[in-house]
This record gives structure tokens, sequence and C-alpha cells, in this order.
């Protein structure tokens, strides 16, 4: 069975738990405290970041690496499209996401409220949170405008871009840092996807100290 090093409300984590979920892989969730840099960790990842898979008798870090890697080896169900086109999309969605999406949204919402308190880094920083807050607003109304042209985010089909946006929303909607009322179109397709089978384990998360919205695990929020 595989081994996934993971942090429950990591959306980088939470991406890989998608994809494998999706492809129905049977896995082992090890919560690693990866803030305190054990050496058996460092000897998984020196990078000390998760998630971490132990899967076909390897060790696999970096996210996209991981789903790319599940992509190639167990394509059925595929989440990536069959032309380039199609693939460079989802390429440069899940790019999106990962980075300026995490960079200007994640890290100044999730990290600031629940990373600190957890790792015993201090209080959050105002000025973080309030740029989080601004950021979010345009980041969904960019999600709006990709879903007012098309059924997934990166066309037709749901991929591996539509699990990247999923896995940093859901993360920052167990603290409420949500806003669903600003975009019916964005808020219909989260509930599509969070519909999925693959959403199950994910929603069933608890985080000690946090306790997430009522419409949460709600599939008809």
């Amino acid at each position: 069975m595989a081994r996934l090093y993971h942090v429950p409300l990591s959306p980088f984590c939470r991406k890989v738990r998608l994809s494998l979920a999706e492809k129905r892989i049977e896995v082992e969730l090890v919560e690693e405290r990866y803030w305190e840099k054990e050496a058996d960790f460092l000897r998984r990842n020196p990078a000390a970041k998760v998630p971490v898979i132990r899967l076909d008798g390897k060790l696999m870090a970096e996210s996209a690496a991981i789903c790319e890697y599940l992509e190639e080896t167990r394509p059925d169900p595929s989440l990536m499209p069959s032309d380039p086109d199609g693939r460079f999309e989802v390429r440069r969605l899940v790019s999106w996401f990962d980075d300026k999406f995490h960079n200007e949204v994640t890290s100044k919402l999730l990290y600031e409220r629940v990373n600190k308190k957890v790792t015993g880094q201090g209080y959050p920083d105002s000025s973080n949170v309030k740029a989080g807050a601004r950021a979010i607003k345009y980041h969904l109304d960019y999600l709006a405008w990709l879903l007012d042209h098309r059924r997934w985010l990166a066309g037709d089909q749901m991929t591996l871009a539509d699990f990247a946006a999923a896995a940093h929303l859901s993360s920052l909607d167990y603290i409420s840092d949500v806003d669903w009322n600003r975009s019916a179109v964005v808020k219909d397709w989260y509930a599509k996807i969070k519909s999925r089978p693959a959403f199950r384990s994910i929603l069933a998360d608890q985080i000690p100290g946090f306790s997430p919205p009522p419409h949460y695990a709600d599939l008809d929020f």
C-alpha cells in the first residue's frame, strides 16, 4: 500500500490525496510534523516539505511531480487532456494555484491563522491577513471568468487543475476564508467537485484547536 506523509490542511497534500482517491489508489496517511525537521523525515525529503509519498518501492516528493507520476503510471481515470494544448492549460493553472494563489492568498490566510499557531511561530500578522483577504477576491473573480467560458477550469473535462484549485479553496474554507456568495458559478463548481467520492476523506479532516464552519462538509451548501 502507498504511504503519504502529509499535513491535513496543506493544499499541496490535498491535491495529491485527491488524485490518489480519484484513481482509487489505496493509501495510508501519516501526519508529518515537517517543521520539526526530524532526521527520519529529512532522510525522506531533505527539503523538509510535505507531501512525500512512498509508492512503487520509491520515495517521491513535490506535489506536482507526484501528480504527474500518478498520471503517467495510472492513467485511468485521466486527469490530463490528451492534446498538448489542453495539457499546457492544465499545467498553467496548476502552477497558478500552487504559486500565485498560494503566495498571494493561502500563505497570507491559512498559514498566518493556522500554521503559525500549530508550529508555535506566534500570532497572525494582520497586514498579511488583510492582503490575503483582498487578493482572494481577485482570484475568485478569475475563477468565475474561467467558468463562464468553460465547463471545468481547464476545459470540458475535470482535470488536475480543478483539484489544485479545490485543494487550496477547501483548506481556506475550513477556516471560513472563502466568500462563496461572490460568484454563483464558482460556488456551483466547488459544490460539484466537492460531491465527488475523492473528496470524502478531506471533508472528514479534523484539526485540533480549529473547527470548520457548518457548511464545510455539507454537499448541498
